[in-house]
């Protein structure tokens, strides 16, 4: 539908220079989408694939450009009712050589758990150059937008490619409004938008930080409380918020005041010890509450899932702030606690059980005290994970939502529509390096690997 848009000499000109930066869009007062503020029928979606000539005598009709986008049918119908249509895939990237890295670790002698800044801004430069060049194409598509826009990750030897990609959006109306993206797929989208949530930019927020040295200099630590190795869990708590820090302060200059959506992931990097935290969410904006969020600082952060955060919106609840809680306990210092696992054939370990028990406690304790800090009403979606940072060192994460209750909330439809919660299907699945007998047409087939865009 957009590409015979005959775009200025200069925006090509533009997209054509892949290094330079785009320039800045003033967001600092965040222009509400009146498509989606609008509870008026929305305009149908212009259906040019039916425009097929298969008359006789019009096979030299001027035939209309399909669109390519990974939009499914539930996105496309959630999307129509607040006022997009679809636009083609878009991609940006950016391959970044990785080789000096261990340089750069090598030089942290005194390493406890904290944060390696050269490694943290590389990934964060190499992200934002992809970000940018996704941005330059769907300008270049003629779209208000993009939605389910992803950062990734991808080695090819030595190097390193920061992709993204995402699906172009239009406006029904042809109006002209600031370049959006956004984390949240179609489905998500609508959602998110419904509950008053105006979705702005894509954001994210990262740190990398590695262990391998401090494992080093765990003989020097006497220093224990009830098995929590206190120096390694201060650093990991800070390390760990760095990244919400990063993502908030993204979004706070690009004038929202909420991130929703936000999806934590731990991936190494590439070089033995090294890990990168990241978070990636929507920006969005919400003027029902926006007396709450300057109180609290400015900018709301949710992990909640778009249907939740419909959910919690239509009981009269705001997600405040995304609260994480980590613990580092040594395993090896309770009283000889290896000696005493291999003496024993079968039944409970007590003073292994009482250990780890404790360390989860610690966890659940520091959320809870950020809770009450903050003056939360519940703390949501909590869940807990369990690393293992060295033979005799474990992380227990603890991660939620804290949630406070306010009057006058409300969504702008009174029922969530089905086509925004049916989770789509897998329509290709690759069972060439599988051994499996399985039941073709069925969702549930174990060890496959699935392929989507």
């Amino acid at each position: 539908m957009q590409d015979d848009l005959q775009l200025p000499q200069n925006v090509l000109d533009a997209y054509s220079q892949g290094d330079t930066q785009p320039e800045a869009v003033n967001q600092s007062q965040p222009r509400l989408d009146s498509a989606v503020q609008d509870n008026s029928t929305v305009p149908p979606i212009n259906n040019s694939f039916s425009s097929l000539p298969l008359a006789t005598g019009q096979q030299n009709q001027t035939l209309a450009q399909p669109i390519y986008t990974g939009l499914s049918g539930n996105e496309l119908f959630c999307l129509n009712q607040i006022g997009y249509k679809p636009g083609n895939v878009v991609v940006g990237n950016s391959v970044y050589a990785i080789g000096f890295i261990g340089s750069e670790i090598a030089s942290y002698k005194t390493f406890v758990g904290g944060e390696i800044k050269q490694v943290t801004n590389m990934i964060a430069g190499g992200r934002i150059e992809a970000l940018n060049r996704l941005v330059k194409e769907i300008e270049a598509n003629g779209g208000n937008g993009a939605t389910g826009v992803t950062s990734e990750l991808i080695f090819h030897n030595n190097n390193v490619e920061f992709l993204s990609i995402g699906s172009t959006i239009h406006r029904s109306d042809s109006q002209s409004t600031q370049t959006i993206t956004s984390s949240a797929d179609g489905q998500e989208f609508f959602c998110q938008s419904d509950a008053g949530y105006i979705p702005i930019k894509f954001v994210f927020g990262n740190v990398a930080y590695s262990i391998g040295i401090a494992r080093n200099i765990i003989g020097e630590m006497k220093e224990l409380v009830r098995g929590e190795i206190t120096q390694y869990s201060n650093a990991f708590n800070v390390t760990r918020n760095l990244a919400l820090q990063r993502i908030t302060e993204e979004a706070k200059l690009a004038g929202a005041n909420s991130i929703v959506g936000i999806r934590t992931t731990i991936v190494p990097f590439g070089v033995k010890g090294v890990k990168e935290m990241v978070m990636i969410g929507t920006a969005s904006y919400n003027e029902q509450i926006s007396q709450l969020a300057d109180s609290l600082g400015g900018v709301l952060t949710s992990d909640l899932t778009a249907e939740e955060t419909w959910n919690v919106t239509k009981m009269g609840y705001v997600p405040i702030k995304l609260i994480l809680g980590t613990s580092v306990f040594s395993l090896g210092v309770a009283g000889g606690i290896k000696s005493a696992i291999r003496s024993i054939a079968k039944g409970e370990v007590n003073t292994l059980t009482q250990l780890i028990y404790q360390a989860r406690e610690q966890s659940f304790n520091r959320v809870k005290q950020q809770a009450q800090e903050i003056g939360a009403d519940d703390v949501l979606g909590i869940k807990t994970y369990i690393y293992q940072l060295d033979n005799n060192l474990v992380e227990f994460l603890a991660i939620g939502t804290a949630t406070k209750k306010v009057s006058g909330l409300s969504t702008r439809s009174d029922q969530i529509l089905p086509q925004a919660i049916i989770r789509d299907k897998n329509t290709f699945v690759d069972l060439s390096d599988s051994i499996s007998n399985s039941i073709l047409n069925n969702d549930q087939v174990s060890d496959i690997k699935t392929n989507t865009v």
